[in-house]
């Protein structure tokens, strides 16, 4: 085990000094003659064990180890207590302590307290990456909710992955429909306040003379109608996340004292000179370019650096084909189990069809369309005539055929042979790899089935490699 360093608690300067050379030859050891300079020693230096005496003038050493507890998490406290005092020693492991010593010292002190400081030790770092472990669990389970394997939407994951554990204030722009509060829960689930509320505000969709009582809350008598106190939505996120939709939207006034909660974490409801204190974490997000506003004039400068610390932009549909096949793939399940009709998936025709089009609504018009298909499909898969009239007509002149750079086709066609493997492999492992059965299930025959899996190097795992023809004359 690495050198630890060992924060030894006691008003008696010749205890501080017998434990203290009990454990130097292994550990790092600082000393504190009180609670009140414990807890100094604690918020300026680190400490992996502290070991405190119980019976201390001021701060007692129970209750150092119960805010030890509180603002440390997972920090190792041993104890002493006086020779057959029972109820003390419990009420210090009811307190939050690994384990007590009782005093006086013996001979045999030295050999328990370094045995006991090292199981401490040892379970404090168990602690420690139990719960690094946790949070990294948690933190890769927030975003395999979130779908997307191009190229430009994984940047912005990375990003929002990295940012996660921190408290930083985020900025998510994008058009409307790019999955912006995706993101910001993903955001949210993954970090360290997941366990606290995220609470969402759309500054667009509420009257300005009622977006400040909502967002700070007001007092009994504020103004008409006022008949009661009202907790806002930023008390209502203390400990947890706030989460501003279209910000862009927020009137001049609400922008200033938004600015100040931002610098100072605090606010006053409406109607009160009473500041509320809150420990919030804040990700703003909109459509609008908010750096055109800045030069307009109709947003804040200062508050736009305030929350453009971490910028995340969300890239359009039209700007992602590859992600097309898996946002459909998992809208049509998700809607197939829902309400209880089998719908497969779609035909690559059909998917070619629903690549070219522009999606003005991005990801939401997307879902939108799927839960359409799933009702009015007739079939187990898509096929170009269930598609909407609007597709039909963008379908008329050869999508492939249209002017595009070069690599938008390959993108597409890459797409497209991506969500026909994958198809044609959930039906072989739905069918146990029976490949008449998955052929009748895809709609195509055998010999069509035999050339796609060819194509798409698609073999059972415990099947051994089929022969070419051209092999079997040899």
């Amino acid at each position: 085990m690495p050198i630890s360093r060992v924060l030894v608690v006691d008003d008696e300067e010749a205890i501080r000094n017998a434990i203290r050379r009990a454990l130097t030859p292994i550990h790092e050891v600082c000393t504190a003659a009180s609670g009140e300079e414990a807890l100094e020693v604690l918020g300026t230096q680190p400490i992996d064990l502290v070991i405190t005496d119980i019976q201390m003038p001021g701060l007692d050493g129970i209750e150092l180890v119960r805010q030890v507890g509180e603002q440390w998490t997972g920090l190792p406290a041993i104890v002493l207590t006086g020779y057959g005092n029972a109820a003390r020693s419990v009420e210090a492991l009811r307190a939050g302590a690994f384990w007590f010593i009782e005093k006086p010292i013996t001979s045999g002190f030295v050999e328990v307290i370094q045995t006991l400081a090292r199981h401490a030790l040892e379970q404090g770092q168990l602690r420690d990456e139990n719960r690094v472990l946790r949070r990294e669990r948690q933190g890769r389970a927030a975003f395999e909710g979130v779908i997307g394997t191009s190229p430009r939407f994984r940047e912005v994951l990375e990003i929002a992955e990295r940012v996660a554990a921190s408290d930083s204030t985020v900025l998510i722009t994008g058009e409307s429909g790019t999955g912006k509060e995706v993101i910001a829960r993903a955001i949210h689930h993954a970090g360290r306040r997941s366990r606290r509320l995220m609470v969402t505000v759309n500054c667009g969709a509420i009257p300005e003379q009622l977006l400040e009582s909502e967002l700070f809350g007001h007092v009994k008598g504020a103004f008409t109608n006022a008949f009661a106190n009202r907790q806002g939505r930023f008390a209502l996120a203390d400990g947890g996340t706030i989460f501003l939709d279209e910000i862009g939207d927020m009137s001049p006034s609400l922008q200033v004292k938004l600015l100040r909660v931002l610098q100072e974490r605090s606010f006053e409801p409406v109607g009160s000179s009473r500041p509320v204190h809150v420990d919030v974490r804040v990700i703003a997000a909109t459509h609008q370019d908010l750096e055109r506003a800045v030069a307009q004039g109709r947003f804040r400068s200062d508050l736009f650096y305030r929350l453009n610390v971490i910028p995340l932009h969300l890239p359009p549909l039209r700007e992602r084909l590859e992600d097309i096949a898996l946002l459909l793939d998992h809208f049509l399940g998700r809607f197939a189990e829902k309400t209880g009709r089998r719908v497969l998936g779609v035909s690559p025709e059909a998917l070619r069809r629903l690549c070219d089009h522009d999606w003005p609504g991005n990801v939401r018009e997307l879902e939108n369309l799927a839960e359409r298909l799933v009702l009015f499909c007739e079939g187990r898969n898509v096929g170009v005539e269930d598609l909407p009239p609007a597709l039909h007509r963008a379908a008329a002149a050869p999508p492939l055929s249209a002017p595009r750079l070069p690599e938008e086709g390959l993108r597409l066609q890459e797409a497209v042979a991506r969500f026909e493997a994958d198809l044609i492999l959930q039906a072989l492992e739905r069918t146990r790899w029976n490949k008449q059965r998955a052929a009748d299930l895809l709609g195509l025959n055998r010999p069509t089935l035999f050339a796609k899996m060819q194509r798409a190097h698609l073999e059972r795992p415990d099947e051994p490699p089929r022969r070419h023809e051209s092999d079997r004359s040899v």
